[in-house]
């Protein structure tokens, strides 16, 4: 195979060529942005668009996924009446939560946080946006496993929340417990499960979030130079 060949059933790389002070400008530049976001329960009703909603979802299947099989559904809602739907139940299950299934060790870390069973960001924020984990695929006439669907759906995750930060907008990744809810109203398949659930909007005006600081780096992290 010559050096201008590519084996059949791949395409030659396109990489962005990036080299020295430019790829430290960036990098820089990419954490200062992503080191401003934060996660906020207080949500503007002002109006976004479906076409960023979209975007955000196609960013996050850009996602690496096992054996490519892209295990993910992200259902997108902004009706009303679905949204107040979904937050009377996820209010429901999250009030059984606190008053009986609710560990102390849990108990202690969600304290500083100030939250409770009332989810209003499910309702205040224009879109909620449930990402659904596929653990199995249509195969034939059958079904087949897929394969590491927790990790993949985890960094299409990810993804979607830094384009969603990116475009100026907040979210909430939410995980009302237990989640199974979410399949029934929104009409999912057995082989769904829902992972998290996404608010996505404007913070309010009045938007606050805890006062707190992320670990440091040398806490996050070890080198082996």
């Amino acid at each position: 195979m010559g050096d201008g060949d590519v084996e059949p059933g791949f395409i030659p790389l396109k990489h962005p060529d990036v080299k020295g002070d430019e790829m430290l400008r960036r990098a820089k530049s990419f954490y200062d942005q992503m080191n401003s976001r934060r996660t906020t329960r207080h949500f503007s009703n002002k109006e976004v668009p479906r076409e960023l909603i979209e975007i955000a979802i196609r960013t996050a299947s850009t996602a690496p996924s096992g054996a490519h099989l892209q295990p993910w559904t992200f259902v997108a809602i902004s009706n009303s009446e679905m949204k107040a739907r979904i937050r009377e139940a996820a209010e429901e299950e999250e009030r059984r939560f606190y008053q009986e299934r609710v560990p102390d060790e849990w108990q202690e870390v969600l304290a500083p946080l100030g939250t409770d069973h009332v989810k209003s960001h499910i309702t205040d924020a224009p879109w909620v946006v449930v990402l659904f984990r596929q653990s199995k695929r249509e195969r034939g006439e059958g079904m087949a496993p897929t394969y590491y669907s927790q990790e993949s759906c985890g960094i299409a995750a990810g993804l979607f929340i830094s384009a969603v930060h990116n475009m100026g907008l907040a979210t909430l990744p939410h995980t009302p417990s237990p989640m199974g809810f979410l399949r029934e109203i929104l009409g999912r398949p057995v082989h769904e499960h829902a992972m998290l659930l996404l608010p996505v909007g404007y913070p309010a005006d009045d938007a606050r979030v805890p006062d707190l600081e992320r670990k440091r780096l040398e806490e996050v992290s070890e080198f082996w130079d």
